[in-house]
């Protein structure tokens, strides 16, 4: 099957930095690029200019995504649409078509963070694969780490991504969300920064007592990892305070034993609204 990013796109300022982020994310990824946007039929729909329909204005607002990103990526295979149906329908059966999701947030005024909508806290609640929310002002210079002289990282290729930060609840761990994290950190020759939740943090700083990365680090050995742990209070905190010098964070939603797979963990809550980074939620058993 072909790899596809997909990204949902409503006209706003925040759709419009998810789609640059996605477009990236796909070149990250050796991916095609699917645009989509929800359309439906309203029996009272907002004034139109004449000779004008709703599906028009829809068709608008795809087709200047699309012309925004393009010409920032040329080389970019991209594809886009219209998909019926309300926002949640609609996004929830794109996600389930791609093997990624970006969504656009608005940033809190004032600081870092995310105002995240109710479309996409259901999008995330029940995609069945990964959802990335972005907020408004991400730009390309912000994934990397800072260079001197004012020099933008455009303009440099080879400047370092920053790390990619990932948030383990260890006595649960789930194989996806780990899988992706460091392909995340390997699509980006970047390194991993894994914080470990805990019910009791352990004593005087000691690390797991398990390792569930060991196989993950044999799999992927060109990814650099370190890790902290946190006791399961402070690990929003802590994850947090780290997405401010990351490119990503990558958080997980139970699926297994929640019902209907819709629910969302009180720290993966937390850093859907404050992180200061694009935030990754991946679903796992």
């Amino acid at each position: 099957m072909l790899r596809q990013v997909t990204v949902g796109v409503d006209g706003s300022a925040e759709s419009l930095a998810a789609a640059h982020w996605a477009a990236r994310e796909a070149l990250r990824r050796g991916a095609s690029l699917r645009l989509v946007h929800a359309w439906q039929r309203h029996p009272r729909p907002a004034p139109v200019p004449a000779g004008t329909s709703e599906r028009d204005r829809a068709e608008r607002t795809l087709d200047r995504a699309v012309a925004s990103v393009r010409a920032a990526h040329p080389g970019l295979r991209i594809v886009a649409g219209l998909v019926p149906g309300s926002a949640v329908d609609a996004l929830l059966t794109a996600a389930a078509e791609g093997e990624l999701l970006v969504l656009g947030s608005r940033g809190l005024s004032g600081g870092a963070g995310f105002a995240v909508g109710s479309v996409s806290q259901r999008v995330v609640a029940g995609a069945p694969h990964p959802v990335v929310l972005v907020r408004a002002g991400v730009a390309s210079a912000d994934e990397h780490l800072p260079v001197s002289d004012g020099v933008s990282p455009e303009e440099i290729p080879e400047t370092p991504y920053r790390d990619v930060v990932l948030g383990l609840d260890t006595p649960r761990p789930g194989d996806e969300l780990i899988e992706f994290a460091f392909e995340a950190a390997r699509h980006r020759a970047a390194g991993l920064r894994v914080v470990h939740a805990f019910s009791v943090p352990s004593a005087e700083g000691a690390g797991p007592r398990t390792d569930p990365l060991r196989p993950w680090r044999e799999k992927f050995p060109g990814v650099p990892v370190t890790e902290t742990v946190s006791g399961e209070g402070q690990a929003a905190t802590a994850l947090i305070r780290a997405s401010s010098r990351a490119s990503l964070v990558v958080v997980g939603r139970r699926t297994r034993g929640s019902r209907l797979g819709t629910h969302i963990e009180p720290v993966t809550h937390a850093v859907l609204h404050h992180a200061g980074c694009p935030v990754a939620v991946v679903p796992h058993a």
